[in-house]
């Protein structure tokens, strides 16, 4: 059984609590699904930043330019960041996810204040965890922002790969499939057009291109070293951990409407 098996296997309880996750069964009307969105969207934001520092780590972005060590990997990461930092828009223009996402909440209804407000404030201060700590987001969702940009700040390279592949690009194909399903089933008569686009791109992408070039930069990160692939253990499981609280907060919000 190779490392990335084996770490699979161990984290399976947790694949299993996002994927079978009572949130999905509750987005069933317009009021519920601008919730989910915007909820979820601080997770599209923060994504951008693990794939830059990844970026960041093993491409050299300073000048004057010299080659990093590793051609491989130069390749693996410039890819993704390609793709997520500037893919094909709905309307064949060319956005972040992130943009197509806020575009998206628009387009559907939900409100895009609050994740602005934030990234302003975010602006101001200069300083994420600052930010995060006097915002009134949900507890649950400080706590996973604080999580990812904790590994960012403080983590080895391997283990800030290992957030963005465990924690996002393997697990979002299955998530994001649940959660497309329970769109076409309870909004037959909405044009969510545009969220459904970003949804299948992503399963798109990450299933076939993005999943398995994070797998291969993690192998090549961590080779035979027994520590490294510890520790991209405990970084997957606590970002799994992270991701069902964020879940979490979404459907108390959603059980908060309904008996308000």
């Amino acid at each position: 059984m190779t490392p990335v098996q084996k770490i699979n296997q161990n984290l399976t309880s947790y694949k299993e609590q996002l994927l079978l996750h009572p949130l999905y069964n509750k987005i069933t009307n317009v009021t519920h699904l601008h919730t989910f969105v915007e909820g979820h969207v601080y997770a599209v934001w923060d994504f951008m930043s693990l794939l830059k520092a990844l970026q960041i780590k093993l491409t050299c972005v300073d000048t004057p330019w010299f080659a990093t060590d590793h051609a491989e990997l130069r390749y693996l990461i410039n890819a993704i960041v390609l793709a997520e930092e500037s893919d094909d828009a709905l309307d064949g223009s060319h956005l972040s996810h992130f943009e197509m996402y806020l575009d998206a909440m628009k387009s559907c209804g939900a409100s895009t204040f609050e994740i602005e407000n934030f990234l302003a404030d975010v602006a101001k201060t200069q300083n994420i965890f600052v930010s995060i700590k006097t915002s009134g987001l949900h507890p649950n969702i400080k706590r996973f922002l604080d999580f990812t940009f904790t590994v960012i700040e403080k983590g080895k390279t391997h283990e800030i790969a290992a957030a963005f592949t465990f924690g996002r690009e393997d697990l979002i194909p299955n998530m994001f499939t649940e959660i497309l399903k329970e769109f076409k089933v309870n909004f037959p008569h909405h044009d969510l057009s545009k969220l459904i686009y970003y949804f299948e791109r992503h399963i798109e992408l990450d299933a076939d291109e993005h999943g398995p070039m994070a797998f291969k930069m993690l192998e090549v990160l961590c080779g035979n070293d027994e520590q490294k692939w510890r520790e991209v253990e405990r970084v997957s499981a606590e970002a799994l951990e992270r991701r069902i609280e964020l879940w979490d907060a979404i459907l108390e919000s959603i059980n908060i409407e309904e008996y308000a």
